[in-house]
């Protein structure tokens, strides 16, 4: 993640949350007084964000806070179990604690679902990546927490790569004519990618010579059909209403790339609490 823009969303978090003070903590404690608590995991998860995340929230409220303990991303955690200790300023640590834990039961919901779609394609190439469906705003988040579970980023935003889809084509006239343009107007470094949903578009493809195919919202059998019909010839990637009672038969039609907008969409958030050290 760039560290940066990280601070710079965490900043705006803890403004949007902490307002003009907090009446609560505040009117309570006295600025010398000293705690330490424990982010402790509620469910069975997948950690994500512990360390570089959570922890970077009480740091960014008070420097003075000492973190200890950060579990590992992709580590599973049991019910019980800590995933951050944090020591300071009483106040500070109350101010934090809402935007750390909202924060962090979001991102291991999503690494932890994530895991389980890595589980059920195990015994095949297919790569599990994301979409662009993510919360507006946490994007970078969301995306670092899907790597956490074990699956892979699909493009970041629209500047990172060549992906036409029905309403380019629409637009462009055909799906021929599309490539076409793209070809003189893009470096020869990018890839491009086509959404295609008939095999009469995934052979208009291929005689197009693009570089992936992405077979969208299709049936096993044709699925099945489609990677035959490609035969090597370009990346495939499966897409559209991807869920865990699906995602091992559509692995094993063999396709190369897997992309679930359920992992960021979808995730339930993992239940995350801070329990005071007493």
């Amino acid at each position: 993640m760039d560290r940066s823009q990280l601070h710079r969303m965490l900043r705006s978090f803890l403004r949007e949350d902490i307002g003009h003070g907090d009446l609560s903590s505040e009117s309570l404690f006295t600025r010398g007084e000293e705690g330490s608590a424990r982010l402790v995991a509620r469910d069975p998860l997948v950690a994500a964000g512990a360390g570089a995340v959570a922890a970077e929230v009480f740091r960014l409220q008070n420097a003075e806070i000492q973190v200890s303990g950060a579990v590992e991303d992709g580590s599973l955690v049991s019910p019980g179990e800590s995933l951050l200790t944090v020591s300071g300023p009483v106040v500070d640590l109350l101010k934090a604690e809402r935007v750390a834990l909202n924060l962090l039961q979001r991102l291991c919901g999503i690494a932890s679902l994530t895991a389980r779609f890595v589980e059920k394609t195990k015994l095949y190439p297919a790569r599990i990546t994301d979409t662009r469906k993510t919360t507006p705003g946490l994007r970078m988040l969301e995306k670092y927490a899907v790597r956490a579970g074990g699956g892979y980023n699909h493009r970041f935003n629209l500047s990172d790569g060549v992906l036409v889809k029905d309403n380019h084509i629409a637009a462009c006239g055909s799906l021929t004519r599309a490539v076409e343009i793209l070809r003189e107007a893009i470096p020869h470094t990018i890839r491009i990618e086509v959404e295609t949903d008939t095999l009469d578009q995934v052979r208009e493809c291929l005689d197009c010579a693009v570089d992936i195919i992405m077979l969208d919202n299709m049936d096993l059998e044709s699925m099945a059909q489609a990677v035959a019909l490609i035969n090597g010839r370009a990346l495939i990637e499966a897409s559209g209403g991807v869920n865990l009672e699906t995602v091992a038969a559509i692995a094993a039609t063999g396709v190369d790339i897997i992309s679930v907008g359920a992992l960021t969409h979808s995730a339930k958030s993992c239940d995350i609490g801070m329990d005071w050290q007493l």
